[in-house]
């Protein structure tokens, strides 16, 4: 099948069709923040792409890809996170030739800024990036390119969503974010989402459509209820934060 190109921050890279071989999936949970964090491969070129990972548990990933015999070429973030240090910065410390990838819109550092309709290639296979700000302005959810998965972020989580209290949160714009953007995908693509706190690893969008308690309600609802969680702050957002407009990599002491 020919390829087609597709540019993201401003490179010409090529993106084909999935054939042969599944694509190789691995998800790992750091228990503090209760983050997953998803390493995708292409078996055959062993090129892979790490999605959300955790500043405690980069070791234990980078240990686990030079197991797997694979090649990390990008750590990508769905936004920037409050409750846990991405673990991006350590991973191109540890994996030289891996780049740290996230949304322009987060304002971040990184090697590389994606946005709407950026496609991020490895191997036979591509995540094409879609904007789902709402939780932060900056979130992204990516699709791997058959549309057989989806990886959310914050943006929706089983049964739930990220809270809009903070981060410039919009309840309104997460609402149509999450209804145009993913569950206007195939009913049975699988959702991954960045977080679970309550033992659950995967969904699909036709349970989500139907079943989510709040994203089933109308938008005028979905905003009340949002407004009435009356959360206490994430228990790291005050280091979190920072650190990972820095890419995860905190200023050295001077």
């Amino acid at each position: 099948m020919a390829s087609t190109a597709v540019r993201v921050a401003g490179r010409r890279l090529s993106q084909q069709s999935a054939s042969g071989a599944p694509v190789l999936l691995r998800q790992m949970f750091e228990p503090k923040s209760c983050t997953y964090t998803y390493l995708l491969g292409d078996r055959d070129s062993r090129e892979a792409i790490l999605i959300d990972p955790v500043l405690e548990t980069a070791h234990r990933d980078a240990q686990l890809i030079k197991e797997l015999g694979l090649k990390l070429l990008y750590a990508v973030n769905t936004h920037c996170h409050a409750d846990h240090i991405t673990g991006s910065g350590v991973l191109r410390s540890l994996l030289p030739g891996c780049q740290s990838v996230i949304s322009r819109l987060s304002g971040a550092q990184a090697d590389l800024h994606i946005g709407e309709g950026d496609s991020i290639p490895f191997g036979r296979f591509a995540l094409e990036t879609r904007a789902s700000p709402g939780h932060t302005p900056g979130c992204v959810t990516f699709v791997l390119n058959d549309q057989s998965m989806a990886f959310t972020g914050d943006a929706l989580l089983i049964r739930g969503c990220g809270r809009t209290d903070f981060q410039q949160g919009c309840a309104k714009t997460l609402y149509h974010s999450v209804h145009e953007k993913i569950f206007t995908l195939p009913g049975n693509c699988l959702i991954y989402p960045a977080h679970d706190y309550h033992g659950l690893t995967v969904s699909t969008v036709e349970e989500e459509r139907t079943l989510n308690p709040r994203l089933t309600l109308s938008c005028e609802e979905f905003i009340k209820v949002m407004d009435n969680l009356n959360l206490p702050k994430p228990h790291q957002i005050d280091i979190a934060v920072p650190a990972n407009m820095r890419c995860g990599v905190q200023t050295p002491p001077s």
